[in-house]
């Protein structure tokens, strides 16, 4: 797979080079003529190229049009922004990711600026955070399709109501539907006769706007505990 990732900073480098080692080409592309130096001397596998990835010539040198995936990794979401757009626009990339630098502007990454999926850091370890410390709650792991579908994460207490039960005896509401099953360290694969234990770690993948119902079929109506909310307004620029 050819791979093209914009921003030679901690996040860009690290992954060019993870690629690379899992076998696939990668083109890094940095502004700062020192960084591309430094680069080509740290990461000799990585093909780096000095430019803007904003410019739509930097990423026709890059031969952008032959990519099958872009990582749009720069520490600026305006620039993310723009060389999201430009990749799905002029040069038709099949699957573009971006990185999300500010959660206000979250919102912003949506297949409209041609981003298949966004990766928001603040909102990973929040939600890293919650796994470890809550039971009954749902958690939301990772966003897909411009965050209107969710991977989230569901912890079922001793007391729930669904433990013991068959996965088909849930009440699952539509656009939801359960993936796998964490259970004493090993990956269940989940069938509708499966039968829910207690701290079941239950992955599924959900719209955002029917959360609420899936935990209730999941955990239980009457369960303590909630469904995470977004800090996101809907309104505001680029920060």
């Amino acid at each position: 797979m050819r791979v093209i990732v914009t921003g030679g900073g901690a996040v860009g480098r690290h992954l060019s080079v993870d690629l690379v080692e899992r076998g696939h080409e990668v083109t890094l592309i940095e502004q700062n003529r020192a960084l591309v130096d430094k680069l080509r001397v740290w990461a000799p596998k990585v093909t780096v190229l000095n430019g803007d990835a904003c410019e739509p010539w930097v990423l026709e040198d890059a031969e952008t049009s032959n990519a099958d995936v872009l990582v749009a990794a720069t520490g600026d979401d305006e620039d993310n922004l723009v060389t999201s757009l430009l990749a799905k626009q002029e040069f038709a990339v099949p699957r573009v990711l971006a990185r999300v630098n500010h959660p206000k502007n979250e919102w912003l990454f949506t297949e409209q600026w041609g981003v298949d999926a966004e990766v928001s850091p603040p909102h990973i370890l929040t939600a890293m955070v919650e796994e470890a410390v809550t039971v009954g709650d749902l958690v939301r792991l990772i966003r897909l399709g411009g965050g209107q579908v969710s991977i989230v994460e569901m912890t079922l207490p001793e007391d729930s109501p669904s433990v013991g039960r068959a996965v088909y005896e849930l009440r699952l509401p539509a656009d939801a539907v359960i993936v796998a099953i964490l259970r004493e360290g090993h990956v269940v694969i989940p069938q509708p006769e499966t039968v829910l234990a207690a701290g079941d770690e239950v992955l599924a993948l959900a719209r955002s706007e029917i959360e609420r119902p899936l935990r209730d079929a999941v955990v239980g109506a009457d369960m303590p505990g909630g469904v995470p909310t977004d800090s996101l307004d809907g309104t505001g620029g680029v920060q």
